[in-house]
């Protein structure tokens, strides 16, 4: 089973490059992100948490990302693998993803660090905001998002980098470049597994 989490700040292409990896492996994908905005325009009750949260820019708690992936998990059993996409976020996410996925006899095959210097995440996101409308990509609101990043997410990588599990990936040029460098390190996890 192929396990992936597709890791970078706002804007670094996870959602893309993502789409690409479905359809080259058969994989399930899970973008917790997009989970909780349908939440949020279906107005139920996580959604209505997840609002408060989001819309200032800020994570949405452990608890509440940790139970919708659980339930994907429980829903996908007979998967090729799944790509996580957008956690987790912070050790203790990382910690309890391992957790529930050992408990289902799997692990993450690797992490995908997509590199792009904040001056470029900050235009590709402001890009998106006009054309999605995304309430989490306007001025005031992006970087919030990139300090947040910047400070709780991005030091997960050392998590997988002490597990042997990380990454590193330019997330700059074309679409199709970052996605052969993307297919090159899963081609060699697979080959060494």
């Amino acid at each position: 089973m192929l396990n992936i989490v597709i890791f970078g700040a706002p804007g670094s292409g996870k959602g893309t490059q993502s789409e690409l990896l479905v359809a080259k492996y058969g994989l399930d994908y899970i973008s917790t992100g997009k989970a909780l905005r349908d939440a949020i325009n279906e107005g139920n009750d996580l959604g209505q948490i997840a609002r408060k949260y989001i819309d200032r820019g800020q994570l949405v708690p452990d608890e509440l990302t940790i139970q919708l992936i659980s339930e994907f998990l429980d829903i996908n059993r007979n998967s090729k693998g799944i790509i996580f996409d957008g956690f987790p976020r912070t050790i203790p996410q990382a910690i309890a993803l391992k957790k529930i996925l050992n408990e289902r006899g799997i692990d993450i095959s690797i992490l995908l660090d997509l590199q792009v210097d904040d001056e470029e995440l900050i235009q590709r996101l402001l890009e998106r905001g006009k054309k999605s409308g995304r309430s989490d990509d306007h001025p005031e609101t992006v970087q919030s998002r990139l300090d947040v990043y910047h400070t709780q997410t991005a030091p997960l990588s050392t998590y997988y980098i002490s597990e042997g599990k990380y990454a590193p990936i330019k997330g700059t040029g074309t679409v199709e470049a970052i996605f052969q460098r993307i297919d090159e390190a899963i081609e060699a996890i697979m080959n060494y597994e």
